[in-house]
């Protein structure tokens, strides 16, 4: 069925258990894993009278990668733990579900997995959810777990 899975990852805990249940579904079908997690452009800060320096942004720019990398690293350790032959990506995205389905067209992943997201009523409405945009703009079958 699925030979390759991406698998999507904000670092919350319910894409960390939808982490776990893409490695379980990928061992399953003997399929190989990438997890992938966007780094979104910082939005502009500023207040009276001042404006961040490159330094400063850079900072802002690293440490965001370095978060976005150890998310993909936790999925690693327990795709390596199931036995289940696992790669990572990370990238610069305008959004994240551009960059998700992005990825995914780029290492050629026949699913994204991806966890559904905890907002209810007027919230959901209003703000919508990257799993959403992903289920609406992608041409690759999407697997939504809750």
């Amino acid at each position: 069925m699925f030979k390759h899975i991406l698998i999507a990852t904000d670092g919350s805990p319910v894409s960390s258990k939808a982490a776990t249940a893409g490695i379980a579904l990928g061992k399953d079908l003997g399929a190989r894993v990438t997890a992938y997690s966007a780094v979104e452009p910082l939005p502009p800060f500023y207040g009276e009278g001042y404006v961040p320096d490159q330094k400063t942004i850079n900072g802002f720019e690293r440490g965001a990668r370095e978060v976005a990398q150890k998310r993909v690293d936790a999925i690693g350790k327990k795709a390596k733990a199931a036995g289940v032959p696992f790669a990572s990506v990370v990238t610069n995205a305008d959004t994240p579900y551009a960059g998700i389905i992005a990825a995914a067209k780029n290492r050629k992943c026949d699913v994204i997995f991806m966890a559904s997201h905890g907002r209810r009523g007027l919230s959901r409405l209003f703000m919508g959810s990257v799993t959403q945009q992903v289920l609406a703009h992608s041409k690759i079958p999407v697997v939504v777990y809750r």
